[in-house]
């Protein structure tokens, strides 16, 4: 009561006496509305008291009054086990440290720090969002304010994704990066988590007498990246997908990438191959179109050829959609 009533007096006394109206923000809490999980909160009591200051300041003085009852906040940098589960969350799942989740069907609307400091720059140009409440329920009206970007989700949403997010350096998967999209607004949150020293991981190569291949990310909708190494004169490849298709990016070393339409032309011979030179020091990307066999040959007598390799989706090795032949 001393903070969120007490300053607050302090601060509309002082505007009113020097005659200053410029429009004051309260950052109040949905807690004020003391209804659902709220009722009797002693918090929510205390910014319900705010709140009451400032409109009778504003009947009194005809100052504009931006009153927002935020929902629970979240994002990067934020004090963990204080007064947000998801910061307790987060530094819990990344760090290995003990946390609790008393009931996992626990809703929270949650608000990101980008979006709400999006909006209060808004506001400072008078572009706030308006609304009014009926307990926690927006509904039309004027007499708040509100963030429009907030996500409904439960504890058990939240632990769940977090730690896919810790797994993701085993699994190497990657989820939904869509804008706007909670799980990306949340991985961010996550990794601001991690203490020095621990922002590296190691990859698992797969290394035979011709090189390596290590996978580096999945996705569920746009595919998986690989890392290629090739040794000295080595040819890799030499198959074809019936739907997959693969984009390669030589970064070092020099290379010949042949392609070949597999079947044989109207007259019975095979289709002419299709060549490309490319070398780290000449960014081309080739794509390794559907239905064509393919090769990569490594041109140097000496150096390793390493090439940046992007394919539509995940390889499966119950569905592997590839087929042996020779460009």
């Amino acid at each position: 009561m001393e903070g969120n009533f007490g300053f607050a007096s302090t601060l509309l006394d002082t505007l009113e006496r020097h005659g200053n109206k410029c429009p004051v923000m309260l950052s109040s809490s949905a807690q004020a509305s003391l209804s659902g999980r709220f009722e009797g909160s002693v918090y929510g009591e205390s910014k319900l008291a705010g709140e009451g200051l400032f409109r009778e300041y504003s009947e009194r003085t005809g100052a504009p009054v931006l009153i927002y009852r935020f929902p629970n906040l979240y994002g990067k940098w934020c004090r963990p086990r204080y007064n947000s589960a998801v910061a307790t969350f987060c530094d819990a799942i990344a760090n290995g440290r003990p946390y609790t989740v008393n009931d996992p069907s626990v809703e929270l609307e949650l608000l990101y720090i980008d979006d709400l400091v999006d909006e209060l720059l808004g506001a400072l140009l008078g572009e706030e969002h308006r609304c009014g409440y009926e307990g926690l329920e927006r509904v039309e009206g004027d007499g708040f304010c509100f963030v429009p970007k907030t996500d409904v989700k439960s504890l058990g949403e939240i632990v769940y994704l977090l730690g896919s997010f810790r797994d993701s350096r085993e699994t190497l998967s990657v989820p939904d990066l869509a804008e706007g999209s909670f799980s990306k607004k949340l991985w961010s949150t996550f990794l601001s988590y991690y203490e020095p020293g621990h922002f590296a991981y190691s990859l698992k190569p797969n290394v035979d007498d011709r090189g390596s291949f290590t996978e580096f990310l999945r996705t569920p909708e746009r595919g998986q990246v690989s890392i290629n190494v090739s040794k000295p004169g080595i040819t890799k490849g030499n198959h074809w997908h019936m739907s997959k298709w693969e984009r390669f990016l030589v970064v070092s070393g020099t290379a010949s990438i042949k392609l070949r339409k597999v079947g044989e032309d109207s007259e019975g011979n095979p289709f002419p191959v299709d060549e490309y030179v490319v070398s780290g020091t000449d960014m081309r990307a080739v794509e390794m179109i559907p239905g064509y066999t393919h090769s990569i040959t490594n041109l140097s007598d000496t150096e390793d050829l390493v090439t940046v390799m992007w394919a539509n989706e995940p390889f499966d090795p119950e569905d592997p959609d590839t087929y042996y032949e020779e460009v």
